[in-house]
């Protein structure tokens, strides 16, 4: 396993008490870092208040609490992500989900109408996403389900997305905005917020097939939505650094969570992706405070369920 950078101290304690609300561990069906019960061990060790398991194919809430009554101590959240394996744009998914307690809806990923069209380049010498190989081997075998539509032909967010964004509304479930385009993105957005969705995070605005303009990201948190900046997508060269530092500033820190997206064998460790993180942040001139806001203000905003 290469080696990977280290965190300071200053960044690991800038850090304490946030949730990384974007990780993807074992099990799974591709190879992976570490699985949740280990992970659960390292956020204890490390200061960190818990994590939301990601998964591109399953729902991972009962995973999430079996984790947590063998790991007291840190809050291990299930989600459930809206792809061909789960039924695509299923409310009966998303409502059984719900009642096992899911903090996490995403919008389809690798089966959106966006990610199977797209044609965007990752930039020289980035590293794939794992999930890439899966497909095409699914794919090679005839195993192509229909693609997970969010709007009409006009551009109208359809009926049946409607019916899921008022499951989470009831569970006040966080909706995360998945592979969609940028205009998909706030057709849905505008939409979950007329249902009545409490929290909103657009899921990392930086990755190839999004690749949101800023004017986009500014619409979207004048909505009411959080930006996810995920470290993988600068560490694994999809984006610029600088570039990412940039949309931060425009949109504003208050507006952006921070997530590490880590979990691949060829990453750095998962308990370090927040700290990491925070380090390059104070490479780049942002202040403590505005790193604590962004990586354990918002992320404790979309994890902890609201106050009875």
């Amino acid at each position: 396993m290469s080696e990977h950078p280290v965190p300071s101290e200053r960044a690991r304690a800038l850090v304490t008490g946030a949730y990384d609300t974007h990780v993807h561990v074992g099990p799974d069906v591709m190879e992976r870092r570490i699985d949740d019960l280990d992970l659960a061990t390292r956020f204890a060790e490390t200061g960190l208040a818990g994590f939301v398991l990601k998964s591109h194919y399953v729902t991972t809430a009962e995973r999430a609490a079996v984790v947590r009554k063998a790991r007291p101590g840190v809050d291990v959240l299930g989600a459930v992500t809206l792809n061909g394996s789960m039924g695509g744009m299923n409310p009966s998914a998303v409502e059984v989900a719900g009642r096992q307690g899911a903090r996490i809806v995403w919008m389809p990923t690798v089966d959106s109408r966006n990610q199977r069209s797209s044609t965007a380049q990752d930039l020289p010498g980035a590293k794939p996403a794992m999930w890439g190989a899966l497909q095409a081997d699914l794919h090679a075998q005839g195993i192509v389900p229909d693609v997970v539509q969010v709007v009409d032909e006009d551009g109208k967010v359809r009926d049946d997305v409607r019916k899921v964004l008022r499951v989470l509304a009831r569970h006040d479930m966080v909706l995360a905005t998945g592979h969609l385009s940028g205009p998909e993105i706030i057709a849905v957005v505008h939409a979950a917020k007329e249902e009545g969705v409490r929290r909103v995070v657009v899921t990392h605005p930086e990755f190839t097939s999004q690749r949101l303009p800023v004017d986009e990201q500014k619409e979207l948190a004048a909505a009411g939505a959080l930006l996810e900046r995920c470290y993988t997508t600068p560490y694994t060269g999809k984006v610029g650094w600088d570039d990412l530092f940039a949309n931060i500033r425009a949109v504003g820190v208050g507006h952006s969570v921070l997530s590490s997206d880590l979990g691949q064998p060829f990453n750095p460790p998962v308990e370090d992706g927040l700290a990491l993180f925070a380090d390059k942040l104070i490479e780049a001139g942002f202040s403590d405070d505005e790193i604590r806001t962004m990586a354990v203000t918002n992320s404790r905003f979309l994890a902890e369920a609201k106050a009875s």
